[in-house]
């Protein structure tokens, strides 16, 4: 019976517990009355006649009312120059309490007549955009490339603000093309006749990659013949050329092995019982390695100084191997794999073109990783 009675009063509890969470009491005891008052409203529109809500749902929403107003007198009283968000901001919550009032027939009960700031919002909202759009002019003054940077999204809030504010989305294009680094990607020149094929895709991969380049709105990525088009003036430019590089350097080594293993039937008695003895063999087993390697430099030089900026190189090796084996004497020594190898034959490698696309695969790898982390946050 004291089990029994100890449950009932844990869910007795519980159920207080509970009630006080949904109906909002436990925020409003906690100053966070906007919470209390959306608690309040979620319990209203499921339980009408609900007594605590409804207590909550009063008293919430004039501290909630209150503490707004205040905030929007403090900071209309600030010397902030971006104070008109903050006045937004606290009129959009005002205006977000009586919306979900006047959603729930029981709330309109306990606040018959929520509050809305209509024009004071749209006041607060063109007063912001009017500051941010001041605060982009006099970035653009500036006339440097990250003053730009700051103007752009300036302009770019007075959009979000007053999409039509004056002739914002011709000041945002301008802060936008102060703010662009423009990198001419010059091409990697290969006059070696068999690697012209694998150099090309090579080129292919890395003009795809800077076509696609989109992390930093700020960088645009040229190739050479395009800005000779275009007739672009780059800020910088981007040079790729290999250092050195070697294809089909082949080492082959030879490993030979004497086997042997006993208790082997060997032959019979002439009764036909089995002989056991040791049998033999030499293997001889032969690896092939094909060497191929590279080192690609990347520099990046400033256009008016001609200074380098910042220079990398990227080392890459592909080994192509093979390996087969041959024998003499006899076959029973030798394990089933051993057996397998003396079956296969020596293998024709790749054509050079074929190991020089290999060995800048990771090259590639290591350069677009490279220029993406340069770049990122240019």
């Amino acid at each position: 019976m004291k089990n029994i009675s100890r449950l009932r009063y844990f869910i007795y509890l519980s159920l207080i517990i509970l009630g006080g969470c949904t109906t909002g009491k436990n925020a409003l005891q906690k100053g966070d009355y906007d919470t209390s008052v959306a608690k309040a409203v979620g319990r209203l529109q499921n339980s009408p006649k609900n007594s605590e809500a409804r207590q909550v749902l009063n008293t919430a929403y004039q501290l909630a009312l209150q503490d707004h107003l205040r905030k929007i007198d403090e900071a209309k009283l600030s010397n902030d120059l971006f104070r008109w968000e903050s006045v937004m901001y606290d009129y959009q919550k005002i205006n977000q309490l009586a919306d979900d009032i006047n959603t729930c027939p029981a709330c309109l009960v306990v606040v018959p007549s929520p509050v809305k700031y209509i024009k004071e919002l749209a006041d607060s909202r063109y007063n912001a955009a009017v500051a941010r759009y001041n605060s982009g002019i006099a970035y653009l003054g500036e006339r440097n490339r990250q003053s730009a940077k700051k103007a752009y999204y300036e302009f770019e809030k007075v959009q979000n603000l007053q999409p039509n504010y004056k002739d914002v989305k011709t000041k945002m294009d301008d802060a936008f093309w102060a703010a662009v680094t423009r990198v001419v990607v010059q091409p990697i020149v290969l006059n070696r006749g068999p690697y012209k094929l694998s150099g090309d895709y090579f080129q292919q991969q890395i003009d795809e990659f800077i076509s696609n380049y989109s992390r930093n709105k700020f960088v645009i990525f040229y190739p050479e013949d395009q800005a000779t088009n275009e007739k672009i003036i780059p800020d910088q430019v981007l040079s790729l050329n290999f250092d050195d590089f070697v294809v089909g350097q082949t080492y082959v080594k030879e490993r030979v092995e004497k086997l042997k293993r006993d208790s082997i039937i060997i032959g019979e008695t002439r009764d036909k019982k089995a002989v056991y003895g040791t049998v033999k063999a030499t293997l001889s087993i032969f690896e092939k390695n094909i060497s191929s390697s590279g080192l690609l430099d990347m520099t990046i030089t400033d256009w008016q100084s001609r200074k380098i900026i910042n220079q990398q190189k990227f080392p890459g090796t592909y080994v192509w191997r093979d390996s087969w084996a041959s024998y003499q004497g006899d076959d029973r020594a030798l394990n089933k794999n051993q057996l397998a190898m003396t079956r296969r034959k020596e293998i024709m490698p790749p054509p050079p073109d074929a190991l020089f696309l290999e060995f800048t695969k990771p090259i590639y790898s290591q350069l677009v990783d490279h220029i993406s982390s340069f770049y990122n946050s240019y």
